[in-house]
């Protein structure tokens, strides 16, 4: 089981970050998804959601999975744009030590008093996620529901191909 935070500004785009527990604000994998936050807002009222990244360029076979760079992205079949791998950020390592005391939450964290004009809410997901490994060129995140409840599945997909 890994800690997983599905995060971004309202009128911004998605991010997907991944860590081995929850108190660490240096994440295994960090990956900026050109979906816009509200688009997967609606996916997600439907019910299901599957994110499938894949890496199809020849060069990258050697590259350990969790290390390419940039992603092709489906959101429940239909193209979806492009994910790229990212280093932590001062400001994203601020919003993992804000949610750092939550293992299974969803909210708003709201823009910060005095700072930019462009600052706006943070929508966040963070729950646990099952890690899945099929071989060197595939790895699946899955959202575990808490108490086993009905509603909402979520699971990412990294495939080589």
């Amino acid at each position: 089981m890994v800690i997983g935070t599905i995060f971004g500004n309202r009128r911004g785009h998605v991010w997907f970050c991944i860590q081995h527990d929850r108190l660490s604000t240096i994440p295994l994998l960090l990956l900026e998804l050109s979906i816009p936050t509200h688009q997967l807002v609606k996916e997600m009222q439907c019910g299901l959601v599957r994110l499938a990244l894949e890496c199809n360029r020849s060069e990258l076979n050697s590259v350990p999975l969790r290390a390419v760079p940039v992603w092709t992205v489906n959101c429940n079949g239909k193209k979806a744009g492009f994910a790229l791998r990212r280093k932590a950020s001062e400001q994203i390592r601020l919003m993992l030590k804000t949610v750092q005391s939550m293992t299974v939450a969803a909210g708003v964290i709201p823009a910060r008093l005095g700072s930019s004009s462009d600052s706006e809410e943070i929508m966040y997901m963070r729950a646990n996620y099952e890690h899945m490994v099929g071989r060197a060129d595939s790895e699946s995140f899955h959202l575990i529901n808490p108490d086993e409840c009905p509603g909402q599945e979520l699971s990412v997909f990294l495939m080589r191909s």
